[in-house]
């Protein structure tokens, strides 16, 4: 068992034991027990001769405004939601240029878009993907690691990897390696008592961890509100629903756009009428050849599978929906005995004749008989007794599975096989509402959400039999902020290298869906953005750098429609892409194409392609309301909040906010402060001081106003 300690004797007994550089290894995101780092970090702080290296990922600091409106908007919030979560200090320092110069801190993976202007986290930044993490930080010569776990006293002697067992489960055994060579590692845990108990292979022996801090933490986990699903938003996730498989597997990420494709599957499945009438006014039917060869519109009969690196909100709503409940099982027998459909959904063979025609052997034997037993299809208590089979009633039968009398006899022996799971995550992170969802649940109910290493999940190389039977007509769905025409996809670095956040898993799983015979990689984007009322297209020419390359393009998914790359020549592609564009970009996009010779000079875009407009998304918005909800998944806003952060997202697009000619032009029809009472004194202007104040008091009534119909604008 490891040993107990308080904080700064663990400390104390790192410094002693560990000679020479700290290379310490933290979990991304949540699993990071992050006082205990504080207080590593102090230390090492105070002794410039020791060197300390960090190695992680998604350091996670609460939202932050600059001054003003927004700051005004967000101060309360956080403190509401966050609480007392402590903060990492080398996360301030990072952002204030300051570490001291002993100490770096490596990251695979930024919070987006948080440290853009940190050089030293952009020159410390390592692009590897997921899956290669565990190995290039060992090969680093990581010596230290630390997490928070979670700890049940159903199961004693063992703790939970909880939320990330994602990396750490893959780096374990390469430390045992490296200590069986004589090399000093240790392994520091801390129990966060809010954590929920994930079992399966995210169980570990508490020895797994030489140190235990004596305290168990029990401070706010950090959390992701959910965010405003706009209406472009909510058309990418209709058209992306249309390609998931019935039966079939799926991965989706974090944001808004992750929600509204959730939000389009839970439809799908409870609104099927209504899913497909908003559908039908969306698309026209221009992509109904494709659905019926990719997806589908049926309600889930069969139920999906989610194997994803991160378990996020959505798919835990899509379980308890009953849309995610297709079990799939660690045991190659198992599943190939699923995959055949000789198992119901809680995984009971169907009947023994289901098994024979599954491929089970006609004779049944000791081994066979072990193996029935093991696996949890058999009662424990049938034994056989020379060349007959002894039931725990003293019946005996033939061991001819073929046999009427026998079929017969062993029905209502049948069992359910065992650690069938519905889902395979890596890490998760979410709302509150999400962990305690989670928390809540049953034992037997919360195993069937599997977290494991993220190999596993995200590579097809070691069990690959066991995989494809699994990840059956895939459906890997992620997110790019910009696509070239070419079919190019970005979504973790801008033109000039500074990286917004990193590659993660996104490579893997579209390089996976081109291995799986019938996966496909899905990438939505927003086909256009606005930012300080300038408009400009997400679908380019060209541009400075590329998450995934053109090689590898697949299907694009943009509030148009969608986009079927895949094989296609580099004008087949390059009209695909200028269908699903904003008609307000396509005039130059197709001179663009042109200019280089890549378009016929007398090419022409079919007409029913040419009026994409956001005004025909917000006309089909008003007329189908109820899936179009601005929050489909919950929030933790108030309603006035719900209506200020229309508002503030309203003035951010459509003004410079530190141009006050234009913020003085956007007050001119603003109501009257008695139109919005509660939203005034929930931003502390309800009687406003000075000039400034006076100011952002117009301002919010402006986009108060504006923004008004209740939904976030295009």
């Amino acid at each position: 068992m490891p040993k107990v300690c308080s904080i700064e004797h663990s400390i104390d007994h790192v410094l002693q034991t560990l000679e020479g550089p700290i290379h310490l290894g933290l979990p991304l995101g949540l699993g990071k027990p992050n006082r205990w780092v504080n207080a590593l970090y102090a230390r090492l702080k105070r002794l410039p001769e020791r060197q300390l290296t960090i190695y992680t990922a998604l350091c996670l600091g609460r939202p932050r405004a600059p001054e003003g409106l927004q700051q005004r908007f967000l101060e309360p919030f956080v403190e509401r939601v966050y609480g007392d979560y402590p903060e990492l200090d080398f996360l301030a320092d990072l952002h204030g240029n300051s570490l001291p110069a002993n100490v770096r801190v490596e990251q695979f993976f930024l919070q987006p878009g948080s440290l853009l202007n940190s050089a030293p986290a952009q020159q410390d930044y390592i692009s590897s993907n997921y899956s290669h993490v565990a190995r290039d930080l060992n090969d680093k010569g990581l010596n230290l690691i630390a997490q928070l776990v979670a700890t049940d006293p159903a199961h004693p002697g063992y703790w939970s990897l909880s939320c990330n067992p994602d990396i750490t489960l893959d780096l374990l055994p390469l430390l045992e390696q490296r200590r069986a060579a004589g090399e000093t590692i240790l392994c520091v845990a801390q129990v966060h008592e809010a954590l929920p108990y994930m079992a399966g292979t995210a169980q570990v022996p508490c020895a797994t961890f030489d140190l235990q801090i004596a305290d168990s933490e029990c401070t706010t986990l950090f959390s992701t509100p959910n965010l405003s699903v706009s209406v472009q938003d909510h058309c990418i996730g209709l058209h992306a629903s249309t390609l998931v498989r019935d039966g079939g597997t799926l991965q989706i990420g974090i944001g808004a756009i992750g929600d509204a494709l959730t939000a389009a599957l839970l439809a799908r499945q409870a609104d099927n009428a209504g899913y497909r009438a908003v559908l039908e006014a969306l698309q026209k039917g221009h992509w109904a050849q494709m659905i019926s060869k990719v997806g589908g519109l049926e309600a889930f009969a069969r139920g999906l599978y989610g194997c994803s690196e991160m378990f996020v909100n959505g798919l835990l709503a899509l379980a308890e929906a009953g849309v995610v409940r297709r079990a799939v099982y660690p045991d190659l027998r198992v599943q190939q005995l699923a995959a055949a459909g000789a198992l119901d959904e809680q995984g009971r063979p169907h009947s023994v004749q289901a098994l024979r025609a599954a491929g089970i052997a006609k004779q049944l034997d000791e081994p066979l008989l072990t193996w029935l037993q093991s696996s949890g299809l058999l009662n424990g208590a049938i034994a056989l007794d020379g060349a007959q089979i002894r039931l725990p009633d003293g019946r005996q039968l033939s061991c001819d599975l073929d046999d009427p009398r026998t079929q017969a006899g062993l029905a209502t022996y049948l069992g359910a096989a065992r650690e069938g799971a519905v889902l395979h995550g890596g890490f998760f992170l979410g709302p509150q509402q999400f962990y305690q969802r989670l928390r809540a649940l049953p034992p037997e109910q919360r195993s069937r959400y599997a977290m494991a290493g993220i190999r596993f999940i995200n590579e097809l190389y070691q069990q690959e039999e066991l995989k494809r039977l699994q990840r059956r007509e895939a459906r890997f769905i992620n997110t790019v902020f910009t696509v070239t025409l070419l079919g190019a996809a970005v979504s973790d670095q801008l033109e000039d290298g500074r990286v917004l956040s990193g590659v993660g898993g996104q490579y893997n799983f579209v390089a996976q869906a081109h291995a799986l015979d019938d996966a496909r990689s899905i990438l939505l984007l927003r086909s256009w953005r606005e930012s300080a009322g300038t408009v400009s297209s997400n679908i380019v020419w060209d541009y400075g750098h590329a998450t995934i390359p053109r090689h590898l393009r697949d299907i694009v998914v943009t509030e148009y429609g969608i986009a079927d790359l895949r094989g296609k020549t580099d004008a087949q592609v390059i009209e695909a892409l200028l269908c699903i564009s904003d008609s307000r970009f396509q005039a130059q996009l197709i001179e663009q194409a042109q200019q280089a010779g890549k378009l016929p000079e007398d090419f022409q875009l079919p007409p029913r392609f040419c009026d994409n407009r956001p005004e025909h998304l917000d006309a089909l918005q008003r007329k189908h309301a109820a899936l179009f909800s601005e929050y489909p998944l919950g929030s933790d806003f108030s309603a006035e909040e719900r209506d200020l952060v229309r508002a503030l997202t309203w003035l951010k697009r459509h003004f410079k906010l530190s141009e006050v000619l234009e913020l003085g032009k956007a007050t001119l029809d603003a109501p009257a402060p008695e139109a919005f009472p509660l939203h005034l004194t929930r931003m502390g202007l309800e009687a406003p001081e000075g000039v400034r104040e006076a100011l952002y008091q117009r301002l919010i009534l402006a986009g108060l106003q504006a923004t008004a119909s209740g939904q976030p604008a295009s």
